[in-house]
């Protein structure tokens, strides 16, 4: 499990816990009964992380790995659940730019106010440069 979570950069606890959970099928255990994870497993935990970061939820995720281990008769389903994965997480970056395009703005106006190129205006309180 040390070496594995090494390779993978998962936590112990984390690893565990995708094990019990299933999500880690077929994994081997040694004359102590220690898990062994061979390359493959590695491969797949690695999916793991990358589904879990593509925002899948535990149940998703088992999902997902019942219809992989399924074989190839399953990719059109694979290929429409990362297809809406796919969707949501463009979703977000395009809030994320807009986010950041905001504080682009926000900064270069609070910098043209400082160095005097812009008079101070608020939409929230009065400001003696309103003409109100």
């Amino acid at each position: 499990m040390k070496q594995a979570c090494e390779k993978t950069g998962l936590t112990y606890d984390t690893l565990k816990f995708y094990c019990n959970e299933g999500l880690v099928p077929n994994v081997k255990r040694n004359a102590n009964n220690y898990r062994v994870f061979n390359d493959k497993d590695i491969a797949w935990i690695d999916s793991l992380s990358c589904l879990k970061n593509c925002g899948m939820s535990i149940l998703e995720m088992k999902e997902y790995l019942a219809l992989c281990l399924e074989g190839e008769k399953s990719i059109p389903k694979r290929q429409e659940i990362l297809d809406v994965k796919l969707k949501e997480l463009e979703h977000k970056m395009q809030e994320i730019k807009e986010s950041i395009d905001y504080i682009h703005w926000k900064q270069g106006f609070y910098n043209d106010v400082l160095s005097g190129k812009t008079k101070y205006y608020s939409n929230l309180v009065q400001t003696k440069n309103d003409d109100n």
